[in-house]
């Protein structure tokens, strides 16, 4: 708890035995009061591990739902525990929990209701080893992305994010897709609903663990922000009316 404000960290888990304690101990437990795990239908023994180290909120799901609808189980649980600030962490060590308390400083300041961590501020990503392929096309689409959303992150892909209670409790995530795209559809939600987004600076790293998506479905991912950026802006200038923007 920081400042009054519940904190509640939420881990979206797919085969993450590997790596799931080793982030669980980095978590500052000192000022975190809950975390969620939610098993996507791992393949491997993620639910025991979650149990072992002693995790006590855990969800599983009896299906593969998708990174999305992981999302949707971890915030919907988040804020029925009455999490006030609700931070999402990947539990594959690809982002350091480090971060936790200076993120939850800037979301109970009331200066700002989101926070993304960064790998692009600094170095981070080419430090941690990110594909090439995947720096340049994560730069061209937050290009793209801020001339259509009239916006100015560093990036809008980091799996790294952080909300105010408010800011869930006032978009309908529950309306984005299940697969990665989500991630996009509810960074147009919140600047649609008119809230800003802070960022931090985060190392990263790319690791054989560590949670990634191949060329093909890349590809497919790039796609899909560039139709959710023309959806935003076609919905704010009244050319076009989409689901994902109603209360």
């Amino acid at each position: 708890m920081i400042n009054d404000l519940k904190i509640v960290v939420v881990l979206p888990a797919y085969n993450a035995e590997k790596t799931l304690k080793q982030t669980f101990d980095e978590i500052p437990h000192n000022i975190v009061d809950e975390v969620v795990l939610v098993d996507d239908f791992s393949k491997d023994n993620t639910l025991e591990v979650a149990k072992k180290i002693g995790i006590k909120h855990i969800i599983s799901h009896d299906q593969n739902k998708g990174y999305g609808g992981n999302q949707k189980s971890c915030y919907n649980k988040a804020l029925e525990l009455g999490g006030d600030i609700i931070i999402m962490l990947h539990p594959d060590y690809q982002y350091t929990p480090k971060l936790i308390p200076a993120i939850s400083a800037i979301l109970s300041s009331d200066l700002y209701q989101v926070v993304y961590a960064s790998r692009i501020l600094g170095r981070g990503a080419k430090k941690g080893g990110m594909p090439w392929y995947k720096y340049i096309a994560n730069r061209l689409l937050t290009l793209f992305q801020n001339i259509l959303m009239h916006q100015k992150l560093s990036e809008y892909h980091t799996g790294y994010r952080a909300f105010r209670k408010e800011v869930l409790e006032s978009i309908c995530y529950e309306k984005n897709s299940d697969d990665f795209i989500f991630d996009n559809q509810i960074t147009a939600q919140i600047f649609y609903a008119g809230f800003e987004i802070a960022e931090v600076t985060c190392p990263t790293k790319y690791f054989e663990e560590a949670s990634s998506i191949n060329l093909k479905r890349s590809a497919i991912y790039g796609l899909g922000v560039i139709g959710v950026s023309i959806q935003y802006f076609l919905q704010k200038v009244g050319l076009g009316k989409f689901r994902i923007f109603e209360k």
